[in-house]
């Protein structure tokens, strides 16, 4: 029997766990990455549910409790950085862990290495598919022939622009954008994620095992004009804008973010589509289907992946089917997410004064609560 190749367009999380689950059923997948290798920015991600089952089956458990931020709390502060209210966030470290996502991609791509081939510095130019396979162009490679393509090349996704068409069809600005950079972790020396909240603007900085942290802006904002996604001057000025006469350490972090060399940054958005593959041209995580900041992306591509894999396998003699199955058990999982996503914006990032008051009420009456039922547990011992 032949071997079926798959290329795989995105070195992130999704594309290096379908990889390695692809290689582990029989196929010879190869990951194509425009960047030069993985980027040490981004937020913290809970892996949990079945990506915490697919971490166990992929043995990345022991490493990833290692790479742990062993965040206890959140804390949310005033201008002069006194805190105002806090929410524990102790959680079951025998089901779940939350590692800083270019953790949890490298430990993936780690995975996987052994079994794909890794193809960085490059990317997708031109697609032709016909009944038995896709003609791939390269940027910078020579041409090359596979039995199927997988975007998970993100929201802004090459793949899909080629197969499905131009991204404004798709992608749907919700009225936010984030940003994101290593920082120190002299910025915050707690194990509370420190949260700083004006009208339609929050600045949090996320500590981190060892001597580092993670510092985050999200904001309200309608699409800025002439935005790119891949201009990060443009980037550091619209941060410096939305976040100006800001208190606590904003100052600080905006220092930071004018010299930062790797800066994450884009609008907050959803996508959305009829159908995830075009023949033998499927999607993948934030490319197919993206849940945006609030929605558990990373750890939902993981179990994405998972089941792709899993169909494929058992549809390898009609590979176009198996992308179809696929989707139809994932969106089970997707769904959900993505019509929660207004309400979790509101609560995280309020547009008003009273917005933000109301938050950090909520928070105190929660920590209350916490408290109290602490007490009940104890007394009843």
């Amino acid at each position: 029997m032949t071997t079926k190749t798959v290329l795989i367009s995105g070195a992130g999380v999704a594309g290096p766990t379908l990889a390695y689950w692809l290689a582990r059923n029989g196929f010879a997948p190869t990951i194509v990455e425009r960047a030069t290798g993985q980027r040490s920015s981004g937020n913290p991600i809970d892996v949990r549910g079945p990506a915490f089952d697919i971490a166990g089956k992929m043995g990345l458990l022991p490493r990833l409790r290692a790479a742990a931020t062993a965040t206890t709390g959140l804390a949310f502060v005033d201008a002069q950085g006194r805190r105002k209210s806090r929410v524990d966030l102790s959680v079951n470290r025998a089901t779940e862990v939350e590692v800083p996502r270019a953790d949890l991609a490298t430990l993936i791509s780690d995975a996987a290495a052994d079994s794909a081939e890794f193809i960085y510095g490059d990317s997708v130019s031109a697609l032709s598919q016909d009944g038995g396979g896709v003609d791939v162009t390269f940027e910078g490679g020579a041409p090359r022939r596979f039995d199927l393509v997988i975007g998970t090349d993100g929201q802004h996704s090459t793949v899909r622009s080629l197969a499905w068409g131009p991204e404004r069809n798709f992608v749907s600005h919700r009225g936010l954008y984030v940003a994101t950079l290593p920082v120190e972790r002299e910025l915050n020396p707690t194990t509370d994620v420190l949260l700083y909240g004006m009208p339609g603007r929050l600045a949090s900085v996320h500590p981190v095992r060892g001597d580092g942290g993670i510092a985050a802006f999200i904001w309200r904002s309608r699409p800025v004009p002439g935005y790119d996604y891949r201009d990060t001057a443009q980037h550091k000025r619209i941060v410096e804008r939305a976040y100006a006469g800001g208190g606590w350490i904003v100052p600080d972090l905006i220092e930071r973010v004018r010299d930062a060399g790797d800066l994450y940054f884009d609008a907050v958005s959803q996508v959305r589509l009829d159908t995830w593959s075009q023949g033998r041209i499927g999607l993948l995580g934030d490319a197919a289907s993206s849940v945006s900041l609030f929605g558990e992306g990373s750890s939902l591509a993981m179990a994405g992946a998972y089941t792709l894999a899993r169909m494929l396998a058992e549809h390898r003699d009609d590979l176009g089917q198996g992308l179809k199955a696929y989707e139809y058990e994932h969106r089970k999982l997707i769904a959900p997410r993505q019509n929660g996503f207004v309400t979790a914006a509101t609560l995280m990032v309020p547009a008003t004064r009273i917005g933000v008051v109301l938050r950090d009420n909520g928070a105190r009456l929660l920590t209350g609560w916490q408290r109290l039922t602490a007490g009940r547990g104890r007394k009843g011992r």
